[in-house]
């Protein structure tokens, strides 16, 4: 059981997040998948209004997995009966409904993917319309093959970034070092996109300061998307050890005024509370008005990257 819902900054707005700071257990899918159960049980327990629950990358199986990722792969549609079935076990055949956002090893076609779903499990009949069912996956565009990580010899890499339409708005996903390069978040602001969440798995490292430098790294980097975009980003976490790795929670929710509204404890399994006013966009955007400019200027800049694109 993870730690009991922490409360940070409540705005006045309604969109409702749980961030599942989470240490799954390294190859054992049908593990993890019970203890996401386990978390289920635990938001219906607290009697927490809920809207989103997001869990990080490889939420299912653990991160370092090498050839191993064949054994915990599932198709997405598998993983979306696993997590619908679960969920009504644990919260009844009644249970509202509840989005999620998690990472995975996807198989598609004999092919093995670090990717991310968005799904929208429960009862349809609580859901003014709305079904549950699979929104929208992503698959991981940049694999890291630097220092511990070697992503590119077990999993093939996506070729697209897009923002999906939910019952709460435009929201789009990343995977890890998709963040890192900066075109990826732009290009998910330009098709509309209010929440990014990032799913992530980031072993502890560069010691020098109060804190690891990739914890304070991670924040700076999400803070200047939303400043950059005016929207908000959803940074969720792995956290415990892996074969002597450890992986440093801190995960991180900002606004889109740049602001930190929730900053996750240091490599503990934990569960974060937010709500987030998507009517700041708006107000964000009136002024400062970055990504208007931003698409002012968008037909010149594509001409430079086709003109790049040709050599």
């Amino acid at each position: 059981m993870v730690q009991a819902i922490r409360d940070e900054q409540i705005t006045r707005c309604c969109l409702r997040v749980v961030v599942a700071q989470y240490h799954p257990k390294k190859g054992d899918y049908a593990a993890n998948i019970a203890r996401i159960g386990d978390i289920f049980e635990q938001l219906g327990d607290e009697k927490v209004a809920l809207d989103i629950l997001t869990l990080p990358e490889t939420a299912t199986s653990g991160y370092f997995l090498e050839g191993g990722v064949r054994e915990v792969a599932r198709r997405k549609e598998h993983l979306f009966g696993d997590l619908q079935q679960e969920y009504l076990k644990r919260r009844g055949l009644d249970a509202p409904l509840l989005d999620i956002t998690l990472g995975y090893y996807e198989e598609y076609r004999g092919a093995f993917y670090n990717s991310a779903l968005y799904a929208t499990l429960g009862n349809g009949r609580n859901g003014a319309g709305w079904q549950p069912g699979i929104v929208h996956n992503h698959r991981k565009f940049f694999l890291p093959t630097y220092g511990v990580f070697d992503e590119e010899r077990f999993v093939s890499r996506g070729r697209r970034v897009k923002a999906f339409e939910t019952r709460f708005g435009l929201m789009g996903m990343l995977v890890c070092e998709d963040a890192w390069h900066s075109l990826m978040a732009t290009l998910l602001a330009l098709q509309g996109t209010q929440v990014i969440f990032i799913g992530n798995a980031s072993p502890a490292r560069h010691f020098e300061g109060k804190e690891p430098g990739n914890v304070t790294r991670w924040r700076e980097l999400v803070e200047a998307i939303s400043s950059e975009h005016n929207l908000f980003v959803v940074l969720t976490n792995l956290c415990g050890f892996e074969g002597g790795k450890g992986f440093i929670g801190a995960s991180v929710v900002t606004n889109p005024f740049g602001e930190v509204i929730l900053d996750g404890p240091l490599a503990k399994e934990s569960l974060l509370r937010c709500e987030l006013n998507l009517e700041d966009i708006v107000i964000a955007r009136g002024d400062n008005p970055l990504l208007a400019d931003l698409e002012t200027g968008l037909p010149d800049l594509i001409a430079e990257l086709q003109e790049i694109g040709r050599g």
